[in-house]
């Protein structure tokens, strides 16, 4: 399969190379002038640019007058661009500078069918960003090829979201979020993508309702913190507001709890609304909030894995997950939220010593869920699967539980993991070889697996 889908790309890249003019570049003032223009097949000479050769503090303030945020537009179409080995040193001091207003984007790709193979973007420096994205694919059938970005540039960063997102009224802490990348487009590619973040705000990510965005082999990495080594701080931000969060712990309070672990971005790959075609095949997350947190819209994950994340997936009506794996070490590896849903998970065995309340939460109609161990290896500490139930608020994971109405479930456990259902199910299917704690189900068939 993945044979194949390399067929594709190479074909689209031939087909966009008919009838193009082919130059050579080595400067990023080549870059931007060519970025605005059709038709052409660039290459340009591997090495480390730096963005502020071209963005002076002069040109900064021209910019900002006349209200020009962007660094490139890659407003031109049916371009080629060679970019293997080329990467941009973004200094996050220029988005200080220009002061953008909220969500404004920096390098942007507005034009149409175009293919980039290559490109590292690499952020430094101390500045931050009002919620803006490194890079967003607002064209039509663009193709990104080994395309790579080190995010930073966040404020505050080292907390995750414990103290809120941004506009939110519960907000302890006001962030400046800088993310990664943003999806705007119809028929966007992603091939072979990889996002290292190190800000507050998301990796890879899809907004404005687009269709048919296709991911593959792409990776979405963060890092985590312990809830412990927060509390240990002695001055900063979360010491300033006395650790308050902005959503209660299990014991009703509204304060960092000990025992867990946070990571320090948002989610890996998100889905914003109702986007009809989106795909992932063999992506991973890796120590982000939420692997693929794709809820409220249909999706299809194929050999796909989570690796330490709070949350592994989190998906809704009619997506399909299938032949993918993930670990609860950090937090639940599954929420189910909605009706008509297909998925074929296998538990990683792994545990470790912070506290997390659940393997699994499912809710919703028509489901069907099959859960296999790692190599029929059982995990190291038993987690529950808990079947109508809701994921916590927030998807916090020190936050509690609520109870919600599941029927029609149709669920085989083959992780040897116990069972509790609550009083909202019924009328469902369960197949087991591991142990019902609690029933407090109607109509629940249950049988040995």
């Amino acid at each position: 399969m993945k044979k194949a889908s390399s067929i594709v790309v190479i074909l689209l890249f031939l087909c966009n190379s008919l009838n193009a003019t082919e130059i050579k570049i080595s400067s990023l003032k080549e870059l931007a002038k060519y970025a605005s223009e059709s038709g052409h097949t660039i290459t340009m000479a591997p090495g480390v640019y730096k963005l502020t050769d071209i963005l002076t503090p002069e040109v900064i303030r021209e910019r900002s007058a006349r209200k020009q945020y962007q660094y490139i537009n890659f407003s031109g179409s049916n371009n080629i661009f060679n970019l293997e080995g080329v990467e941009i040193e973004l200094d996050t001091e220029i988005r200080t500078l220009l002061n953008p207003p909220i969500h404004s984007d920096e390098f942007i790709i507005t034009g149409s069918n175009n293919s980039f193979f290559g490109l590292t973007i690499r952020c430094v420096g101390k500045g931050t960003s009002p919620g803006g994205t490194v890079l967003q694919v607002a064209g039509e059938a663009n193709i990104l090829k080994e395309v790579t970005l080190h995010v930073a540039g966040s404020f505050p960063y080292g907390y995750g979201d414990l103290f809120g997102k941004g506009k939110q009224k519960e907000t302890t802490i006001k962030h400046s979020k800088h993310s990664g990348l943003l999806v705007t487009g119809n028929d966007t590619k992603l091939y072979k993508c990889k996002i290292y973040n190190r800000s507050f705000g998301h990796c890879f990510f899809i907004q404005q309702h687009p269709k048919n965005v296709y991911f593959e082999d792409c990776y979405a990495e963060g890092e985590m913190r312990s809830t412990d080594d927060i509390l240990a701080e002695t001055s900063g931000p979360a010491f300033d507001v006395n650790f308050k969060t902005w959503t209660q712990n299990r014991e009703g309070d509204y304060v960092v709890t000990p025992g867990y672990m946070k990571s320090l971005c948002e989610d890996g790959f998100r889905t914003y609304g109702e986007c009809e075609n989106i795909t992932f095949k063999n992506c991973i997350a890796k120590n982000t909030r939420g692997g693929f947190e794709l809820r409220f819209n249909k999706a299809r994950l194929e050999n796909c894995e989570t690796i330490g994340t709070e949350r592994g997936y989190w998906v809704g009506d009619d997506s399909v997950v299938e032949n993918c794996k993930g670990d609860a070490n950090y937090g639940p590896l599954l929420f189910v939220e909605g009706s008509r849903i297909k998925v074929d998970l296998i538990v990683d065995s792994a545990a470790s010593d912070r506290l997390v309340h659940a393997l699994v939460t499912i809710q919703g109609d028509d489901n069907t869920i099959v859960l296999k161990s790692d190599n029929g290896k059982k995990r190291k500490t038993d987690l529950p699967i808990l079947i109508g139930y809701t994921h916590p608020e927030h998807g916090e994971a020190m936050s509690p539980y609520s109870e919600a109405e599941t029927s029609n479930l149709n669920l085989i456990n083959e992780t040897h993991m116990p069972i509790k259902i609550g009083v909202q199910a019924k009328s469902s299917t369960i197949k087991t070889n591991g142990e019902i704690v609690e029933n407090k189900g109607a109509n629940i068939k249950v049988s040995k697996r």
